[in-house]
């Protein structure tokens, strides 16, 4: 069961998508304003965030930002303006998803299923005794022998996907689902695509080292040192 932040002053749009996504199984805490949304926060876990931009005192962006301080989480933004600079400018702050309303809710509970099965992973320190790699899931940042990499959103997907199973072979389908679930033109050859460039950047970094394995016909691993 997943926990969900639920994040909107209109009681009746809030009522509507709280009973729909308790009836696909989903925990929820509805909050009125970004001041309540803290202080549930600083006292539980939530999976996703759906956040209104238009809250009475804090802004839904605002609140993006205060809640990815505090803990790492996917954010679906509900707005009642989609233009483009709003979108890009919730894109920029680490947004998941963007919703305008009027929306469809079944559109909405697919596109919370998208980001919850896409998620953050779980790996947030390096290896006990010293790995190659430092991963900040907050900050969306990883590092590899003390150097930041320049990682595109999916380059980055991927290897947090990697980072999060060290040693695991993950097969394409699941790095397709796991980075890749809202892309829905994206086949195969994309994951081997982002592999030779993430691979690529972690040479420019170690050359004599090649943390990332490849599995043929199965998918991909990564080592740790």
């Amino acid at each position: 069961m997943s926990h969900i932040l639920l994040v909107e002053d209109e009681t009746a749009i809030a009522d509507t998508v709280a009973y729909a996504l308790r009836a696909e199984g989903h925990a929820v805490l509805h909050c009125l304003d970004g001041g309540s949304a803290l202080q549930a926060v600083g006292s539980q876990r939530f999976d996703l965030a759906i956040l209104d931009v238009g809250l009475p005192d804090i802004s839904g962006f605002a609140l993006c930002g205060e809640l990815r301080r505090r803990a790492p989480l996917p954010v679906v933004f509900l707005t009642a303006q989609a233009s483009e600079a709003e979108r890009v400018l919730g894109f920029d702050l680490g947004a998941d998803d963007y919703i305008a309303k009027p929306f469809s809710l079944r559109e909405l509970l697919a596109r919370v299923r998208v980001a919850l099965r896409r998620g953050t992973p779980v790996a947030a320190d390096p290896a006990p005794g010293g790995g190659a790699f430092e991963h900040d899931i907050e900050g969306r940042r990883i590092r590899y022998h003390g150097q930041m990499l320049d990682l595109t959103r999916y380059e980055y997907g991927l290897l947090a996907a990697l980072l999060a199973r060290p040693g695991a072979v993950l097969t394409r389908a699941q790095l397709m689902d796991r980075v890749w679930g809202d892309a829905l033109d994206s086949g195969d050859r994309t994951v081997d695509t982002h592999v030779k460039t993430v691979r690529g950047k972690l040479r420019a970094v170690a050359p004599d080292r090649d943390p990332l394995r490849t599995h043929r016909g199965i998918g991909y691993s990564l080592d740790l040192d």
